[in-house]
């Protein structure tokens, strides 16, 4: 216990220490910028335009310097901070990471307290980490949920804008301004993109970039080709929002199909926690082995481990791709 105590602390301590040190380096990494940029200041006019500089969408993983440079080194980091962008969080990945490490301090210290045993910290602490993550992902599917659900409105908007004599480009304003978010904000960025030059091509692929759904990807190939080869747009956007829709009717065939699945799947899932509280509070001698044995700690740890595997197993079993 004592050692497990000691570990909080400096865990704690140390995580203390490190946010008091990054705080003093941001701020001087601020107080020399602004110097450069003052010292430059006076030199910009004199320069001559550089044809090889161009613009450059470079987001940062964390306000603190160091962990910055640090951060930058993983991919996975940067796919981290890609996630973030499309749940639409105002969070960096470097922030996120920070929290998670106090999410899992707390939720270790909850089950070490709660528990009174030593074996459940690990888990409280795996938990506690995973939980700012989840919470992202769930922002990120929520979002593209929505997406997807207006996004045949917005191509039948931009038909009609195109088959009232308007331009693409000023048919993506249009669908910016009338329609609401999530889809006027990606239409929005992919509407200024080409405004400030960027080519309608390359503008389209992070259009992808950012939504990386199967419609958006059918929606972009096709506008791609129609600009390539020609053709009639307006007819191109009506075939596309109809195949868009009646995929969707498809999913909600399969969605009420699975239905069975998915609610067999929630019982598993909450039907052990739900009988472990009511025996704790109905027979606490009868459920409590289970927490001080040596025995019942290997019980419950591979219960947790095959509940997981269930989890997976059935998520995969009811997820029909259309």
């Amino acid at each position: 216990m004592i050692a497990i105590l000691a570990i909080f602390v400096f865990a704690a301590v140390a995580i203390g220490v490190f946010v008091l040190i990054s705080l003093f380096d941001e701020r001087n990494a601020r107080a020399r910028l602004l110097r450069e940029r003052l010292s430059t200041g006076d030199e910009v006019a004199e320069r001559q335009a550089d044809p090889k500089l161009a613009l450059i969408r470079d987001e940062m993983l964390s306000e603190i310097p160091a962990l910055d440079t640090l951060l930058r080194r993983s991919d996975r980091i940067t796919e981290l901070q890609t996630m973030l962008s499309q749940a639409d969080l105002d969070v960096r990945a470097g922030n996120i990471l920070l929290l998670c490490g106090v999410s899992a301090l707390v939720f270790g210290a909850i089950a070490f307290v709660a528990l009174g045993s030593a074996q459940f910290v690990w888990v409280g602490a795996i938990f506690g980490a995973i939980v700012p993550y989840s919470y992202a992902s769930y922002r990120r599917n929520k979002r593209f949920q929505k997406f997807e659900e207006m996004f045949p409105e917005a191509i039948d908007t931009l038909a009609r804008a195109v088959r009232a004599g308007h331009a693409f480009t000023t048919a993506l304003e249009l669908i910016a301004s009338e329609l609401s978010d999530p889809v006027a904000t990606e239409f929005r960025k992919l509407f200024e993109e080409q405004k400030f030059g960027l080519p309608v091509r390359d503008a389209l692929i992070n259009l992808t970039e950012r939504v990386p759904l199967v419609d958006v990807k059918f929606f972009v190939t096709a506008v791609m080709l129609q600009r390539e080869t020609g053709g009639n747009l307006a007819e191109i956007l009506d075939n596309l929002s109809y195949v868009i829709r009646e995929r969707f009717k498809i999913l909600r065939q399969v969605r009420v199909f699975t239905a069975q699945g998915r609610l067999t799947m929630m019982l598993l899932m909450g039907l052990p926690p739900i009988i472990i509280v009511l025996m704790e509070v109905m027979s606490p001698g009868f459920i409590k082995p289970l927490f001080t044995d040596p025995i019942g700690h290997v019980l419950v740890v591979a219960g947790i481990c095959l509940q997981t595997i269930g989890y997976f197993v059935i998520r995969k079993v009811i997820q029909i791709t259309v």
